[in-house]
């Protein structure tokens, strides 16, 4: 991983009609993607727009960035129901791989989720490889015509209706009168996980907070693999620096605000040391470093790892591995004396990995 590129990246439009739009990250302009073996996706759903039924390759994390009226209907790998579920703003859904799904936004703004996942299993190391079941690019159009009547027992000219009365590719925008199905409340409290209602894990006034989804607190995400970590930063204060002590690579989408961010990886080496904005995605590799600070306005960042149990072991607060070590390794370690080794202890014991402004 030596000598790779951290810069952050922007999404750059795959596809664009009236029902919305959908922007993904491409591997061939950001190869640290597949080096990693993870993967994104943004699709943003105009009023009536409708994302048409398909599959990927890939597990991945549904963030809800914008909107209150959104409807995912989902048919999870060796099932025959299809499951409804409502999704709002700050809402995380959960897509296993090979599960189909379609979204709709039933609301009069636009609705817009960014999709963060692993992409060992994909055709395409660090994409997400959609396959959708009708459409212009539907796999129920791509069969021969006897083929598909025989199946479905159906004459020419219902195959051609069947496969081709549908002319949209990924996204079409629904008539006014046409319903979609009602989300079902208990069950999108079991697949639908809202971090806006969670309580944080740790919260510093002036500060901001942290917000861990895990098996522990959502079983579903387990389905993916995955674990996801939200990130809110009040004005100018910082995260501290923190790594994955298991393996885990952090994919990290900007939600809200703008700030800086810098990674140290091999060799104590800073090798990002940049500024970010709401929208630019960064990918930390396994074992590196990184932390945080926010601009004037604040910041907000979503980061979802490749594991279902995140390890984050801490470089500053009352749980940092400075706590660990023993005064006498410290004073070698770091060829200090002891007063400076005491001064250093019991200033990290006072501080938080969040730290608010000075002043």
């Amino acid at each position: 991983m030596e000598n790779v590129d951290l810069t952050p990246m922007t999404a750059q439009i795959a596809s664009e009609v009236e029902g919305g739009k959908y922007e993904s990250w491409s591997s061939s302009k950001f190869p640290l993607l597949g080096k990693t073996n993870v993967g994104a996706g943004r699709l943003t759903l105009q009023p009536r727009g409708f994302a048409l039924p398909h599959y990927a390759d890939s597990s991945k994390v549904g963030y809800v960035l914008q909107g209150t009226e959104g409807v995912v209907g989902m048919v999870l790998p060796n099932s025959s129901h299809q499951k409804v579920l409502k999704l709002k703003k700050g809402d995380i859904i959960p897509v296993p791989i090979g599960a189909v799904s379609w979204w709709f936004n039933n609301g009069d703004s636009e609705l817009i989720l960014v999709f963060l996942g692993e992409t060992s299993t994909a055709l395409i190391p660090g994409e997400f490889s959609y396959f959708f079941l009708t459409g212009a690019m539907g796999i129920l159009g791509g069969f021969s015509t006897e083929l598909t009547s025989g199946a479905y027992n159906l004459t020419k000219d219902e195959v051609q209706k069947l496969t081709k009365s549908q002319t949209g590719v990924l996204i079409i925008k629904l008539e006014e009168g046409k319903h979609m199905p009602n989300p079902k409340k208990d069950m999108s409290s079991k697949l639908v996980y809202s971090i806006d209602a969670a309580e944080p894990d740790i919260a510093i006034k002036n500060g901001g907070s942290v917000t861990k989804v895990t098996e522990s607190e959502f079983a579903f995400i387990g389905e993916t693999g995955l674990s996801a970590v939200r990130i809110k930063l009040e004005a100018n204060a910082i995260k501290s620096a923190n790594f994955p002590a298991n393996y885990a690579v952090q994919l990290i989408y900007i939600t809200k605000g703008n700030g800086k961010v810098e990674i140290v990886g091999i060799n104590g080496k800073l090798v990002l040391d940049t500024t970010v904005k709401a929208g630019d995605l960064l990918v930390v590799p396994q074992f590196y470093v990184v932390a945080q600070i926010a601009g004037p306005d604040g910041m907000e960042l979503l980061s979802v790892l490749t594991t279902t149990k995140p390890i984050l072991e801490e470089l500053a607060g009352d749980t940092s591995i400075w706590e660990a070590l023993s005064p006498a390794v410290l004073e070698a370690s770091l060829n200090v004396d002891e007063e400076f080794q005491q001064l250093f202890l019991s200033n990290t014991k006072k501080s938080s990995i969040l730290i608010p402004p000075t002043i």
